[in-house]
């Protein structure tokens, strides 16, 4: 609830401070007051739309202060905590807003900088305002369903028809997802058969592009090495060659070695010059083994080097995502294959999902109709109190289009006269109808709503006598469960408060005063009487209060 209001340099008012309580709190004044400029200071604060024009003349700037207590699990909780703007006490929220003369204004909440939007979304959590030309709150239609709902206690109802529809809208989308997909595959069906027989019988490797690379790198750098190997062949081991001119020295050193020593040692060196000559043809031989190959087995390698990296260019991959190309191809083919029984499967599940949230949606649908007989019977026994015995409230109930929160269009509608049609209540109904109308709505509802602050602005407009006391005794009902402040012109309103607060004027300026019990006489009785206060007017204003406990 709304338990701090500071407004300072708005249009007539200076300075004001003002701690309000839980209840019914009355705002009565004479006519030019300001009492509509409190409430749009307050509206300042909740982010309603700024002009500069409402900066109190001389004055730099106007600001307004709004400090709420709510509980932690307040939808308006919630929205902090999405924003990042937890409150510096737990369950206060304070609204802050400044207005400059020469235009612009700066919204605050909790101190932290916020935009307007912002504070009005919060703004919209906190406060309800119902005045004569009022079309928010319990007078939008896109509204009254969560009304109704909230009335019934439908929200288990509500969250598993909306879990039905969710489930639904999967099953359908699955089923869309699956048949684009068989649509877009079969007209590919004639180039998939090629891609895929194409690339089966190519049947890449995962690495062979890099293998291929070396080994044909291996055998040109061999064909560069031919006349070099075939030279050094001729030399180190030909008939002629340098190694069978050592073995022939060998042998016939052999047979003289024996007749000196130098010639054995001779030989001795000449045996090992032959070992390392042995080495030079392993090596040789070695070489020639791992770079010379036959040109038919270059051609074939480079053939098949040049095909992989050709197919990969036609699918615009690389050579090594070509094996899993060739596996997604054959699946997508497969899958097309059994497209036809998958879709099937897919459509019957569709198909039940969308019986089940049928089925909630008309569960839901059946719950509504009884909730809103039980409505309609509560808010038709207040209007004759009301002085609207001749109109007809009613909930009017229309199929709709399956949605997240059934299938059903939800509209609040009155009728003013006997035998007049139902209509919207802000089409059909006048401003007095209207307010009186909302505070039976709101009777109806009970705690109904987010809103821990209600303001009626003027319901009690072209209505006095037994109406008025009426319009009172439910305003204080509504304010067992809500804080709720309204601006009256009426005697029998302003008694039924439980706290009153007059605003006045004096030298331009705007000034407001907590009346305590005698004051409240003499306020009463002004209302009663005029200026001109007659010991009468005080001991109706007496019994009016004492009625009212």
């Amino acid at each position: 609830m709304l338990v701090q209001l500071s407004i300072r340099d708005l249009v007539l008012i200076e300075r004001v401070a003002l701690d309000l309580s839980a209840g019914l709190t009355v705002l009565t004044g004479e006519t030019g007051a300001g009492k509509s400029i409190l409430l749009d200071g307050l509206g300042l604060a909740l982010g309603e739309r700024a002009d500069a024009a409402m900066v109190r003349k001389g004055a730099a700037q106007a600001s307004t202060i709004a400090q709420f207590r709510v509980d932690g699990s307040h939808p308006a909780i919630a929205l902090l905590e999405q924003n990042d703007l937890p409150p510096d006490e737990p369950g206060v929220i304070v609204l802050r807003r400044t207005l400059k003369a020469d235009g612009g204004s700066r919204a605050f909440v909790n101190d932290q900088p916020v935009s307007a939007g912002l504070l009005r979304q919060l703004g919209g959590l906190l406060v309800e305002v119902h005045g004569q030309h009022d079309e928010r709150g319990l007078l939008n239609p896109r509204g009254h369903m969560a009304l109704l709902d909230s009335f019934a206690g439908h929200a288990p109802l509500v969250a598993d028809a909306t879990a039905a529809f969710a489930r639904w809208r999967a099953a359908a989308e699955a089923r869309e997802s699956a048949e684009a997909r068989a649509q877009s595959d079969a007209r590919d069906r004639e180039w998939l058969d090629h891609a895929a027989a194409e690339l089966a019988a190519l049947n890449p490797q995962p690495g062979e592009e890099a293998d291929l690379a070396q080994t044909r790198a291996n055998m040109q750098k061999g064909a560069r090495l031919a006349e070099s190997l075939d030279t050094i062949d001729t030399l180190v081991s030909s008939a002629e060659g340098a190694l069978s001119q050592l073995r022939q020295a060998a042998r016939r050193l052999e047979r003289v070695a024996d007749a000196d020593d130098a010639l054995q040692s001779a030989l001795d060196a000449l045996d090992r010059a032959l070992v390392e000559g042995d080495t030079v043809e392993a090596n040789l031989a070695s070489v020639r083994a791992r770079f010379l190959v036959s040109p038919a087995a270059l051609e074939e390698a480079e053939s098949r080097l040049f095909a992989l990296r050709a197919m990969a260019r036609k699918h615009r991959v690389e050579v090594e995502a070509l094996p899993a190309l060739a596996g997604d191809l054959a699946d997508r083919l497969a899958a097309l294959d059994s497209a036809v029984h998958g879709i099937g499967a897919l459509k019957v599940a569709e198909a039940e999902a969308l019986a089940a949230a049928q089925a909630m949606a008309a569960t839901l649908s059946k719950a509504r109709k009884a909730a809103a007989v039980r409505l309609d019977a509560a808010v038709n026994a207040e209007l004759p109190a009301l002085k609207l015995e001749a109109a007809r409230f009613r909930t009017a109930i229309t199929e709709t289009a399956l949605g997240e929160t059934g299938r059903d269009q939800v509209r609040f509608e009155v009728a003013t006269n006997a035998g007049t049609d139902f209509g919207a209540l802000t089409r059909i109904a006048s401003g007095g109808e209207m307010s009186r109308f909302v505070l039976a709505l709101k009777v109806a509802l009970a705690s109904s709503g987010t809103a821990g602050t209600l303001i009626f602005d003027e319901i009690d407009r072209g209505v006095g006598g037994a109406t008025a006391s009426a319009i009172g005794a439910r305003l204080a009902k509504v304010a067992q469960g809500a804080q709720v402040l309204v601006v009256t012109h009426s005697p029998q309103v302003a008694a039924a408060g439980a706290g009153h607060l007059r605003i006045s004027k004096a030298s331009g300026v705007t000034d407001i005063e907590v009346l305590d019990r005698a004051a409240r006489t003499t306020e009463i009785a002004r209302m009663l009487s005029g200026a001109d206060i007659t010991a009468e007017a005080r001991a109706q204003a007496e019994k009016l209060l004492s009625a009212s406990g």
